[in-house]
């Protein structure tokens, strides 16, 4: 009964191939969108704007917003500073720039850029708004949805920051990445190091689960891509369409500063949806 096994066992094979076919593979990566690299080096598309500047004597335009060259690297980078070494109480120095696409409500998309401290002691935030730029001028703090936060200045509770990348847990209160391997807060950023980061933004709405963010990290004590945080979230909320890259630095008050060190950003990129993947940067 040869004929009828071979015929049997075809049959077995084409179902076999019929049900592997019907698995839904996984869907590609997005493609990733460059928002800046900043080998143009005309900073083409930004707006800086000085929100609350106190400095005194006074100091008009005080915030870096620079391109420099990296050393023994064919390569540029942004490095923001609230004022040059010295200068204190420039408060609020803000830039932005606008996305090659707005991420509308109820849609999700992935933003990557690599940072590097310059110097400590800092204070810095970086990430996403849906204010135009007249209200990022008037709002500063409060035009941030997603929110990354390098500072190890003292806060007005008591609490003294380390250095240690922060997200927003709530409503203008801030957290600590962790290592998952250890289950602890993760170390200070290192200053003259480059990490790459990875934010994952989900702008549905407050009821279904958004306006919340998770945030992956490459660099210094993680030696590959890892989940440092999950369900940060949104600083205000307001459930609009994310239309901006912004960024914010700040001396501290005359009187108490905290320090100017700088920032320095490169490769700035957005993809729709969940892209973990690298982009491809110089």
């Amino acid at each position: 009964m040869p004929a009828p096994k071979l015929f049997l066992a075809a049959i077995i094979c084409l179902a076999v191939a019929a049900c592997v076919d019907a698995v839904p593979s996984a869907a590609p990566a997005s493609t990733w969108t460059l928002i800046d690299d900043f080998e143009q080096q005309d900073l083409q598309g930004w707006t800086k704007f000085d929100a609350q500047n106190e400095t005194d004597p006074f100091v008009p335009d005080a915030q870096v917003h620079i391109t420099q060259a990296e050393a023994n690297a064919d390569n540029h980078y942004l490095l923001r500073k609230p004022a040059i070494d010295g200068v204190v109480g420039n408060r609020k120095a803000l830039a932005w720039r606008e996305l090659p696409r707005a991420v509308p409500t109820g849609a999700k998309a992935t933003f990557f850029t690599r940072i590097n401290v310059e110097y400590f002691p800092n204070n810095h935030s970086f990430g996403l708004t849906n204010q135009p730029p007249q209200q990022i001028a008037a709002l500063a703090y409060d035009a941030f949805e997603p929110m990354i936060r390098i500072t190890d200045k003292a806060e007005t509770n008591g609490t003294v920051n380390d250095g240690a990348l922060q997200v927003l847990k709530g409503r203008k209160a801030y957290a600590p990445i962790r290592n998952p391997a250890t289950g602890r807060a993760a170390r200070p950023l290192e200053p003259g190091v480059w990490y790459e980061v990875w934010f994952v933004v989900d702008n549905a709405r407050h009821d279904e689960g958004g306006q919340s963010y998770d945030l992956h990290i490459r660099g210094g004590e993680f030696a590959s891509r890892t989940k440092v945080y999950q369900g940060a979230q949104f600083r205000m909320a307001r459930e609009q369409a994310l239309t901006h890259f912004i960024a914010i630095s700040n001396t501290g008050p005359a009187r108490a500063p905290y320090g100017n060190g700088g920032v320095r950003f490169d490769d700035i990129y957005m993809a729709d949806g969940i892209n973990l993947s690298s982009p491809p940067m110089r």
